[in-house]
Formats: C-alpha cells, structure tokens, sequence
C-alpha cells in the first residue's frame, strides 16, 4: 500500500485572514511612525531656528543692533513680489543671501536645512512659481524664509514696536510640517525675542501684517 505525503498548505480563507490582519496592523502602526517622525523633524527645524537666530543676534551685535541685510530666495527669484516698493526692489541685486551673511556665525550650514523640507514649486504667500525641488535647501541653500522688509526698512531690536509678535524666519512652505490642504498648512517661525513657535497659515499671516 503506498503512503500518500499530504503537504500542509494555507487555504485561500488563512491567507485572506492573515492578510487582513497584516493590513489592520499597518493600519494602527503606521499613523503612529509618521506621527513619530513628523515631531522629531519638528523638533530639529526648531532647534534649526533657534540656533540662526543666536546667530542673527551675533550679527546684529556687531552691526550696531540693525538685523542683517540680506534677502531669501523669494526675494532673490521672483522679486516682483515687491512691485509696490521699487525703492526696496532696486536693492534685491545687491543684497547677499541670508544664510551668506550668518556664515561667520555659524559652525554649520546644515542649520538652513529643514528636515522635512520636501520642496515645492509655488511661493505660499505670493502664488508665484518657483522651483525649488528636491527641496528648498539643496535649490537655494536654506529651508526659511526671512521677512526681508527687516533688511529694507534698516531695522533692528531697538526699532521693532513688539518683538514677541514679529516674525523673522518661518518655513518656506507650510506642507512640510502641516497637511496638503491649505488650510491644513503649519510653519515654524522665529520671532524676534528668538522664540520659535509653530504656527498655522491664518496666525502666520496676522504675524505678517502686522508692522515693524
């Protein structure tokens, strides 16, 4: 009589159900890993603006308190954004970057380079293009924005009217520690009494309109 070797195989319902366990896992998991990770790139694009803003503090020390003279990639790239200033706007093609003008103050570049900086490929406050793929800091050198009138206006400590609610350095882009949506959109941002908060698009633009 010849013996028959029965080979233990999954059913088509086992592997079904283990698939579905393996999917619910991921579901719990996963939120949790992207969570996990978009704090800890939130933490160091904090700890990235508070050590450029010593650094800005540094400089301003040694320029008779007046905040560097210097411009961002917005201002460099599509300076049309100051269109209703041509007295500012004729300056742009003069003025050094700002991570240029901090480097005696710092030990490292790196500082300028968000890490959840992902690039985009439209300025979030003035809709106009620009290519900043992959990301901000390897198109342009630095992840932030710097709020260039500081530079135009010639202003610093002395002058600013509140530093606790002026905003000195944010984020390029909102996506990178917020949603796709723009009303979903978080930035970092320095403020000139060198606090960091993070902030969502509706407080940044009240920060923006508010004066020196």
């Amino acid at each position: 009589m010849v013996r028959r070797k029965w080979l233990a195989a999954f059913t088509l319902i086992e592997l079904l159900t283990v698939i579905a366990i393996i999917a619910i896992l991921a579901g719990l998991i996963l939120p949790v890993y992207f969570t996990a990770r978009g704090e800890a790139y939130q933490i160091s694009c904090i700890s990235n603006l508070r050590q450029i803003g010593m650094a800005i503090e540094m400089y301003a020390s040694d320029s008779n308190g007046l905040y560097p003279w210097a411009v961002d990639p917005t201002d460099r790239y599509t300076p049309q954004i100051w269109n209703g200033y041509p007295q500012f706007q004729q300056e742009i093609p003069y003025m050094p970057m700002l991570q240029d003008v901090l480097q005696p103050y710092i030990r490292n570049r790196q500082i300028f380079d968000c890490p959840a900086d992902s690039g985009y490929q439209v300025e979030d406050f003035t809709g106009f293009p620009l290519n900043a793929s992959p990301s901000s800091f390897q198109a342009f050198g630095t992840s932030y924005n710097y709020r260039t009138e500081i530079a135009f206006r010639h202003a610093g400590d002395a002058s600013f009217s509140d530093p606790s609610n002026l905003n000195v350095l944010m984020d390029a882009s909102g996506r990178w520690h917020g949603g796709l949506i723009l009303d979903q959109y978080r930035y970092n941002v320095l403020y000139a009494d060198q606090h960091v908060k993070n902030l969502s698009r509706s407080q940044l633009e009240y920060l923006w309109s508010l004066p020196l």
